[in-house]
């Protein structure tokens, strides 16, 4: 999984440890994921670091490479990793309409384009495992349906590059598993909830711990289990 040394992710890659899955810490800073594998490993969990950037697509091809010789197969891949570019000026969010444009490129270029990049890279591994699956970490700020809903709690929060980002996930997600209705791989998207993260300068009303029970919900489906869905905690969201 992408970025797991810490929040969301490294919560993420505990819970699913514990339930006895052998976790591929994936990070762009090698000191800081081998830090949170050795945080893991104290508590006797199978965790091995994995250096994974996913704005650099080199890593992409080593992490492949390096699953493709030690397991043959990837059972689960986890898109954690995502960045929010500071859209505030003056203390108020930037209107869209005034969102420079490197603010948008930026922003999807990590949220959007290389989480493709990277999931095309080890689908094949995925599609190997007789119960493959792939989460991709939106949020309810992606939501058109939420956007448009003046009663809605996110109505009035238009962070336009971060928002439009995961709306454009959600629709790789609706994609990606039409695609793969016909094999035992599921796609589907997780709202975390609004996590205390430093995403958000730890302002979230919800703890960590709670915020990764989506992905590691979407990470062990049943067979019976759905795909195509945009979910928080067992509930599907409007797209």
């Amino acid at each position: 999984m992408t970025g797991a040394n810490k929040g969301i992710g490294f919560e993420t890659a505990k819970q699913l440890a514990e339930q006895g899955f052998t976790v591929l810490l994936g990070a762009r800073d090698e000191t800081r994921g081998n830090e949170a594998k050795a945080k893991l490993k104290k508590e006797n969990l199978d965790v091995r670091f994995l250096h994974l950037d996913v704005d650099e697509p080199e890593t992409h091809e080593a992490a492949r490479k390096f699953i493709e010789e030690n397991f043959g197969k990837l059972d689960v891949l986890v898109n954690n990793a995502a960045i929010a570019v500071d859209e505030f000026k003056s203390g108020t969010l930037v209107p869209t309409s005034q969102t420079p444009l490197d603010i948008y490129r930026r922003t999807f270029e990590t949220n959007f384009f290389n989480l493709i990049a990277l999931t095309q890279t080890l689908l094949p591994l995925v599609k190997k495992s007789e119960a493959g699956r792939i989460v991709n970490l939106s949020s309810a700020l992606g939501s058109l349906t939420l956007h448009s809903d003046s009663a809605s709690p996110f109505y009035g929060f238009k962070v336009p590059a971060y928002n439009i980002s995961k709306t454009a996930l959600n629709a790789f997600t609706v994609h990606l598993a039409y695609e793969l209705k016909d094999t035992p791989v599921k796609v589907n998207a997780a709202h975390p909830g609004y996590v205390s993260t430093d995403m958000n300068d730890n302002q979230g009303p919800m703890a960590v711990k709670d915020g990764a029970k989506t992905s590691v919900q979407l990470a062990t489906l049943s067979d019976n289990g759905f795909t195509g869905k945009f979910v928080h905690l067992g509930e599907e969201l409007p797209w």
